[in-house]
Parts: structure tokens; sequence; C-alpha cells
């Protein structure tokens, strides 16, 4: 390995002098996945399916995703120009270098190391803009990444940190810290039951409309029904239903919190979950951020004394939004197969990693072979 960074500096060493261009680089990042050539300008109608097929590239990834990706691309375009290297075209080799300078802190001044798993993400991050902004492919198998990166997995990887799942207990004296008597109250509540009963994920629970093709930022819908609330999902894979029934209490029913929001907040279209403002008296026309999810999770457990053996330090780096998934996962005693299919997972086995408290040795292997 040593060989081979060694051999990528003398490289580099070869190249020009002058600093590469990275503005335009940066510039590139928020451009157009589908850009026009600088030939003659494209007929009318064909200009028209450029729009639209920029919007399909726009749409075939989530917001977050490619702001999380546009930020990895700057960071390593900052880094390249630092390096006095040059981004373009893709190269292993200088990848290679980059991704040993995130392991080992040296990849911006004053930075930890980065962990494994936002190596990954940054790897992902330039392959992606490599292909969709630069129509060009980034070889991840060249031993010069490939070899490096396997080092750094067998030296810096470390087992998942899973947060606290939330069970219904925790989750019943969440609820009572809370101010029913409030638009924030009702409002947080309805987030709450909803994101555990359906096992939904942050971005999923304020991506909710009141009803189908509402806003054009939406994560799906909600439609009220006798026996209880359908949602309906865009995922990674696809379109999915979540079914959300009536609890036996209407102090922890889902359904009727989300019924009691929409009656007191007096919403009829748009964004499910908004803002509360004018001291909280007034609902605003903006959709939350998805952190808000995070945030209400941490601040109700801490209120309610959830996990109380631990400092409130630990305390607050235990608990996010997937608190809320990994509860559902870990409480639901039902067939499996339904807890997969609610928290839209393609495998049962990554479902098991959402489930907190279960009988591993349930089936015990060890005896059924006569040991």
């Amino acid at each position: 390995m040593a060989q081979i960074i060694d051999q990528n500096r003398e490289n580099h060493a070869q190249a020009s002098s002058a600093p590469p261009d990275s503005t335009a680089v940066l510039q590139d990042v928020s451009a157009p996945a589908v850009s026009a050539d600088a030939s003659p300008r494209l007929p009318a109608h064909l200009q028209d399916l450029t729009d639209r097929a920029r919007g399909y590239v726009e749409a075939a990834s989530s917001t977050n995703t490619r702001r999380a990706y546009a930020a990895d691309w700057k960071h390593f375009a900052a880094w390249c120009r630092r390096s006095n290297l040059s981004p373009l075209p893709p190269d292993p080799q200088t990848v290679g270098l980059y991704i040993t300078a995130c392991a080992s802190g040296t990849a911006e001044r004053g930075a930890k190391p980065n962990t494994v798993s936002t190596i990954e993400r940054r790897l992902s991050a330039l392959s992606w803009n490599y292909a969709q902004r630069r129509g060009e492919k980034l070889d991840r198998k060249d031993r010069a990444i490939a070899t490096v990166m396997a080092g750094i997995r067998n030296t810096h990887a470390a087992p998942p940190r899973q947060k606290e799942a939330i069970l219904p207990e925790d989750l019943i004296a969440m609820l009572e810290t809370l101010d029913r008597g409030t638009l924030r109250g009702m409002r947080d509540r309805a987030m709450l039951l909803i994101g555990f009963a359906g096992g939904l994920r942050r971005s999923e629970i304020v991506g909710l409309d009141l009803g189908r093709d509402q806003t054009e930022d939406s994560s799906g819908w909600i439609e009220i029904l006798d026996k209880g609330l359908l949602v309906t999902l865009r995922g990674k894979t696809g379109w999915r239903e979540v079914e959300v029934g009536r609890g036996s209490s209407d102090a922890t029913c889902p359904v009727v919190a989300i019924e009691t929001w929409i009656k007191f907040a007096k919403l009829a279209k748009g964004p499910l979950f908004r803002r509360v403002t004018g001291k909280g008296k007034d609902v605003g026309p903006d959709r939350l951020n998805d952190k808000e999810v995070a945030r209400l999770v941490k601040s109700a457990a801490l209120a309610a004394g959830v996990r109380g053996d631990l400092s409130e330090g630990e305390r607050a780096l235990k608990f996010s939004g997937h608190s809320l998934r990994a509860g559902l996962a870990s409480s639901a005693e039902v067939d499996e197969r339904y807890v997969q299919k609610q928290l839209g997972h393609a495998s049962a086995e990554m479902t098991r990693k959402y489930q907190r408290r279960r009988d591993r040795f349930r089936v015990n292997l060890t005896k059924a072979s006569g040991l």
C-alpha cells in the first residue's frame, strides 16, 4: 500500500505546478445534471425534453442526498486545490490520496479523522458527481482506491452505534410531557405517534401532505379511514403503503392525534406538519424540517426521564428520529414479515437490526445439533 501512495505522490509531483482551476468544478456542483453543449441551440421541442430530463435526474435522488453529495464534492475539490491537484478527470490515484487524507484527519486544517462510513459516503458522492454531472466513471475497483479503502476499513472500522429504541412505555411518558392544550403540543403528539406507529423515517414524517399531488416536495400523503390511517410514501425503491390502525385509547391513538392536529390547526391542503408561529397561536404555511423530529424525540425523552440511569449528555446521544422506527420494530409482537413490510425493508435481516429487544436465541442450533 505504501508503494502505491509513494508512486501516487511521484506521479503528481511531475504534474504542472500551476494551480488547477477548481472554480469551475465548484460551480458545477449546483449545475444541472443534464446540460446543453456549447453547440448550436437545440430546437424548442428538444430543449423542452432536455428540461424534463433534468427534472427526472433530480428526482432520481432525494434532496438531502443531493445536498450531501454536493458538499462532499466541494470538500474534495477544495482539498485538490490545496494539494495542487486537479479533480478532473477522475483519477484513482488522486482519490486514493484524498481518502487517505480523510482517514488521517489531514483533509482540511483542524479536522478530525473521518469515520469509515463518512469516507464511504464521500466515495459514493464522487462517483455520483462524476457520472451525473460529467458523464465520466470513477473506477473504485482500481487498486489505488480499493486497496487503500480496504486498509482504512481494517484499521478504523468499528461496530455501528445504534440509537436507543423508544419503547411504548417510554413513548407514553414522553407524550405526557407535551401540552395537549396548545397547537405545538398537538402537533408534536401527532408526530411522535405517527412516527412510532408507522415506523416512519423523520423525512417521511415531515414530508407528508394532507392529500395526493398537493406539493412538489412531498414524500407522500395520508388518507383517514374508519379503521385507521393509510399513509402512501415514496421510498428509495418506489411507492409503498403503510397502514396505521387506531389505538386502544384516544390518548395514545395516532389517528386521533392526527385528526386533532388537523382540526385545531385548521388545515385543508398542503404540508401536514408545519411551523407553529405567533407565540404558539398560529400555524404557518411552511413544512417542518426533518431535524425538528430529531430535536423533538431528544427533548421529550429527556423531559420524560427515559434512560434516567445515564447522564444527561449520554442520554442526549442515545435518541434520534430513528428511535421511533427502532421502537416499533422492537415492540410489535407480531410476525416479523409484517414489521418488515411496515418499515419498508427489502430483507428480514435489515428489520432484525432495528429490533433492540428480541429473543436472539429462540432458535438454538447448538442444542438442535445434539450438543
